[in-house]
């Protein structure tokens, strides 16, 4: 082969590598990366053999996230209570907000590693995360909608039948498909790389604040809200109120020993996910570990690790409430609430 047509050659395989790299490159995302599982979690609870992610599945259940179809006056979406910048919680309002401007009695909780989650709602009254948007779907102080109606406004839809087949294989659109598309995408909100998550694996350094707060953290708060997840998912009294208005998980196991119990909730993305407790009842971070520290009723249903020395909650210092609220603020994940993933598609 001469020099000029070995040139040709050369030129012509270089291009065609470059495109398959391009090519490559812009290729849509995979299952495996559209849920990440990091090694510190453990396995999640979640059964994905049953409903594996696929990209037009999770895509299907990103849309629904988003759609305010689901609600019975198409007005409110999940992704209107559940906001990606507050750490899919809703600062806007102490408890939820439904539709005919109806309010409920319990804030809206942040969402993220539901994955790792067998009981869901603030009274664990939910046991499964393709059941879980069953109850803001169908209270009639939030989306106020029947699940036949739903499934029917969705088959007289021009665009969801198809997206129903190109996730599921079928146009046909039953109550599965909707939840099993909706536990993909919520199942997929994976909050693990905040700056404590990138200290743990030393790639961040912490401030001496910080660090100090983490080691108070640790000696303090870790048997409620135990690392990675910050949470073991028990129910607790916290001695909120005086007397209960709200029962809590009694409501579920009918145990007068449940009552004023609520679900532990994780504190990962907490400095930006207010206002706090089951009832929103507290505005702010500081004034949460103000609470902790001074502000429990000493009920006979108070949980024991509350109790120190005879008295109702924490023992904590005003410098160790700085310590303690500049190591939560490392809890943010910033690559989480703004991760094109799960954002808001229309």
């Amino acid at each position: 082969m001469n020099k000029s047509l070995l040139g040709i050659f050369v030129f012509l395989v270089s291009g065609w590598w470059l495109m398959s790299c391009k090519n490559e490159i812009a290729s849509p995302p995979t299952p495996e990366t559209i849920f990440r599982q990091p090694a510190e979690f453990g396995p999640p609870l979640y059964n994905f053999s049953q409903n594996p992610v696929t990209k037009a599945g999770f895509e299907l259940g990103r849309r629904l996230f988003y759609d305010p179809i689901l609600s019975v006056d198409s007005s409110l979406s999940c992704g209107g209570c559940h906001k990606q910048f507050a750490g899919f919680s809703d600062f806007d309002h102490r408890v939820s907000h439904g539709v005919f401007d109806r309010f409920g009695n319990r804030n809206t909780p942040s969402l993220a590693n539901l994955a790792w989650m067998s009981e869901f709602a603030w009274d664990g009254g939910v046991n499964h995360l393709e059941s879980f948007p069953i109850l803001p779907i169908t209270k009639d102080f939030e989306m106020g909608n029947s699940l036949p109606n739903l499934v029917n406004t969705l088959s007289k839809h021009p665009e969801y039948p198809p997206l129903f087949k190109s996730a599921f294989g079928k146009d046909s659109i039953t109550t599965q498909g909707i939840f099993r598309a909706l536990a993909q995408f919520l199942a997929c909100m994976v909050s693990d790389n905040s700056k404590y998550d990138q200290f743990v694996r030393g790639k961040a350094t912490f401030t001496s604040l910080e660090l100090e707060g983490l080691q108070l953290f640790r000696s303090k708060c870790s048997n409620c809200h135990p690392e990675p997840l910050f949470t073991d998912l028990s129910y607790r009294n916290k001695g909120l109120e005086a007397t209960a208005s709200d029962s809590g998980r009694a409501l579920i196991t009918g145990q007068s020993s449940d009552i004023g119990k609520f679900k532990v909730p994780g504190l990962r993305n907490v400095a930006i996910s207010r206002p706090y407790m089951h009832d929103g009842k507290i505005e702010t971070l500081r004034q949460v570990l103000d609470f902790m520290a001074s502000g429990m009723h000493a009920l006979a249903q108070l949980d024991p690790s509350l109790m120190q020395n005879g008295k109702a909650g924490i023992m904590l210092t005003e410098a160790e409430k700085d310590r303690l609220e500049a190591f939560l603020k490392t809890l943010t994940d910033q690559e989480f609430i703004n991760d094109a993933r799960f954002k808001d598609p229309f």
